[in-house]
């Protein structure tokens, strides 16, 4: 055992029995819904009469500490559920665990669930964090007829996105393999299929997304830009259930139901429960007679996912999940480029509620592979595939209004990667990698609520490389009235996982994988000419947050941040390399013959939001201004990604009698993206037989002299999109859906990209009718 491991072990044991020896009476628990068994999350617990209360987390567990000894009433407020109420009596030093089930109200409280969320506001940081749910996603027009988590992150403060093809989304200047997605703690190398408007997730099992654009805290690690930490809920606890969908773009099925049925009457009988989901793209033959206007030959885009879990729930509220996925993809565009992924995986992670201890334990193991290939038609094959585990445990004790939070993560992952660069030479690597990382963060709140400081501390140490690399986090809010709040974030964050693609890129599609590489120049040239020496192989960036919250009135808020991003030290594929790396170009410069190269660079930017939400009207509006730029020893340049102004307006209006209606509408606008220009051809030779070469009357093939690279601007990029559904009431438990809508309402020719060998112009989709109907039962 390493004198590291052993370090971490003692520290872990003396937490955990330094807070385990404060004596104060607790009352815990979980909150669900009575009719499903589904933990209800975000909901306000409280003691009646008292300023004891807490809100319920993602698993709907909930924790109100130091109570003096009594009698109280525990009061349930959530919109759309009738109010509970239950009487319990405690004694000191108890710790007494509760379970709680919420029945659905016909009548809305929407002034209820604003104030449970006021409450968060004021007791939570929430620096660059959007917490999304179901919910929030049908409020978006259903481009292809289903509510998709892609389509959501599009409209997010500081989130680019590239494309309806093959497009990636770019986190305040994150590449994606600089932002971390997890799936019910697994991790998933590629969330997004290549038709930009569907992801690998199933809106439909979703519970809650946390989507961080940056200033994460300690909990988080092994990636510079952002996290995206997504939940999925449970099966249905009481009765068989399910959902069959199908529209002009594809099909879904999701079946759910109890194994072992709970009861909330015997809140100390167990349960366990299955959810499986499976959904396919069948556009490549549906778009040959429906939409013939955008390609004859059909769209080239297919895809199939799968999930399943199984939940075992226990008497006192722990729970084991055990879960699977498979995703796959292909797509195949005409005299470009045919790409082809493959993505699967399984693993679970549980909630441990002891019984005499006020500890609050998770943990989680998973493995999980991704595979991706890409053929040309004028370049060589390209691969790479990636599998690895990762595990954790996570502990946390709640201590009033404060909270203290440690853990534990393990991760290894190999990587197996071929490319070829623009001159034709080969870049490969094979590599085993073992990442090991402790953590710690302290929410302290004072006593008058003013004051939130959240310090915390996460140290990865990259096993592979023999590097350790410790980073500080902090996370402040004052809440300087009850309606106006000012907040910051800042941080350390590292990484060594990076990605491999070309800049020149026609279609961005192929993302490879791999660890930090060794071969790289031993020194880098800043900016002002000066150099320094390259001490390690990882990716490096710091964070720092501003911003301020402002509820306008109790229907409207407005929040706004300033961010920057210094990315100190990032790895990209060398461009201008020529020669191999071996003895016999010994005096090459180090820039011509490593396959990589250091760069920095830095994206800063502001994000302002205004959201409303009153009654049945729902509007969203985002504004990003946004800078990004590389600098490589030799040249600043802009990423292909930044854009410099991003708006986004969404609304929803509920209506007709019944509130069976809804109309929902999205209008997005974006600067155009930088590009590098074609400069000129020529012939180009591959000299394959050496000095011998005929090169006089050999037929070469075409070569390209490009231009200044990312020096001139793609025209400016903008779409609306419209929905309207109905749903029917067709027997208990039966709800029929029927929606129709349309993307890029007004046929708008946004610009995919530039055909440089046949110089023509490819565009994005046109206008895209689509037709939607699912059955609830």
């Amino acid at each position: 055992m390493s004198r590291f491991t052993r370090l971490l072990i003692l520290f872990f044991m003396f937490a955990g029995s330094f807070l385990h020896a404060q004596n104060n009476a607790n009352i815990r628990g979980f909150v669900y819904q009575k009719e499903s068994g589904e933990p209800a999350i975000f909901t306000l617990v409280y003691l009646k009469g008292t300023t004891f209360g807490a809100s319920s987390d993602v698993n709907g567990y909930y924790s109100i500490t130091k109570v003096p000894a009594g009698t109280y009433t525990i009061m349930v407020t959530s919109m759309g559920n009738d109010t509970l109420q239950e009487s319990v009596t405690i004694k000191a030093g108890e710790i007494l665990t509760k379970k709680l089930y919420l029945v659905k109200s016909p009548v809305k409280l929407k002034t209820i669930d604003v104030s449970a969320e006021q409450q968060e506001k004021q007791t939570e940081i929430q620096v660059s964090v959007n917490k999304i749910t179901p919910k929030e996603i049908k409020q978006l027009p259903t481009v292809g007829g289903e509510p998709d988590l892609a389509q959501y992150l599009q409209v997010l403060p500081g989130v680019i996105f590239t494309g309806d093809q093959g497009g990636q989304l770019y986190i305040r200047g994150g590449s994606p393999v600089q932002n971390k997605v997890l799936l019910d703690g697994m991790i998933i190398y590629n969330p997004f299929h290549s038709i930009g408007l569907f992801s690998v997730f199933d809106a439909d099992i979703m519970r809650n997304a946390d989507v961080y654009t940056g200033g994460f805290n300690a909990q988080y690690g092994g990636r510079i830009s952002s996290i995206m930490d997504i939940t999925t809920r449970d099966g249905n606890k009481q009765r068989v259930s399910g959902k069959v969908q199908a529209s002009t773009f594809g099909a879904k099925t999701l079946l759910e139901g109890p194994l072992l049925k709970g009861d909330p009457d015997k809140p100390e009988k167990a349960s366990a429960s299955y959810i499986f989901s499976a959904k396919t793209s069948y556009l490549p033959t549906t778009s040959k007679f429906l939409y013939t206007y955008v390609d004859t030959a059909g769209l080239p885009f297919a895809f199939t996912d799968f999930y399943g879990k199984v939940s075992l729930n226990s008497s006192n509220g722990s729970k084991l999940n055990v879960f699977g996925f498979d995703f796959s993809d292909n797509v195949k565009y005409t005299d470009v480029a045919t790409v082809g992924w493959k993505s699967n995986g399984f693993g679970s992670n549980f909630v441990l509620v002891p019984n005499n201890s006020p500890v609050l334990v998770e943990g989680n193991f998973a493995y999980s592979k991704y595979s991706i290939s890409i053929a040309e038609e004028a370049a060589s094959a390209r691969n790479s595939d990636i599998n690895g585990f990762n595990m954790g445990l996570h502990f946390t004790y709640f201590l009033g209004k404060n909270d203290f939070c440690y853990g534990l993560e393990v991760l290894g992952f190999k990587t197996n990667f071929d490319f070829h660069n623009i001159v034709d030479r080969q870049v490969a690597q094979v590599e085993n990698t073992t990442e090991i990382a402790a953590y710690l963060k302290y929410k302290i709140i004072t006593k008058n609520k003013k004051f939130l400081i959240e310090p915390g501390f996460r140290a990865p140490y990259y096993a592979s490389l023999n590097n350790f690399s410790p980073e500080p986090r902090i996370g402040m809010k004052v809440n300087a009235t009850d309606r106006l709040r000012f907040k910051l974030a800042a941080g350390l964050y590292s990484q060594n996982l990076m990605s491999a693609t070309s800049d020149r890129d026609v279609v961005n599609l192929f993302y490879g994988f791999l660890s930090g590489s060794n071969n790289l120049q031993d020194e880098f040239t800043e900016r002002d000419g000066s150099t320094r020496e390259i001490k390690h192989n990882l990716q490096k960036a710091n964070h720092i947050i501003i911003g301020t919250e402002f509820d306008f009135i109790k229907s409207i808020s407005i929040n706004l941040e300033v961010y920057r991003k210094n990315f100190t030290q990032l790895t990209n594929m060398n461009r201008n390399k020529l020669y191999d790396d071996i003895p016999e170009y010994a005096t090459v410069p180090d820039a011509l013959k490593k396959d990589f190269i250091v760069e920095t660079g830095y994206a800063q930017g502001v994000d302002v939001s205004v959201k409303c939400d009153y009654k049945r009207f729902y509007f969203w509006a985002v504004y990003s201004l946004g800078f990004v730029k590389r600098w490589d020893g030799y040249i600043e340049y802009r990423p292909h990604f930044d854009r410099r102004h991003n708006v986004n307006l969404v609304g929803s209006y509920t209506f007709g009698k019944g509130l069976n209606w809804e109309i929902d509408a999205r209008w997005n606008f974006g600067s155009g993206f930088p590009f590098t220009p074609t400069q000129g051809f020529y012939e180009k030779q591959d000299f394959q037989g050496g000095i011998n070469t005929n090169y006089i009357n050999n037929n070469g093939y075409l070569g390209i002299l490009y231009g200044d690279l990312n020096s001139q601007q793609l025209p400016y990029y903008h779409r609306l999109d419209i929905n309207i559904k109905r749903k029917f009431e067709m027997f208990k438990n039966g709800l029929l859906e029927v929606s129709a809508g349309a993307s890029n309402c007004y046929n708008r020719e946004n610009i995919f990209y530039f055909n440089r060998v046949t110089y023509s112009r490819v565009n994005q989709l046109p206008i895209m009718p689509s037709v939607n109907m699912s059955l609830t039962f």
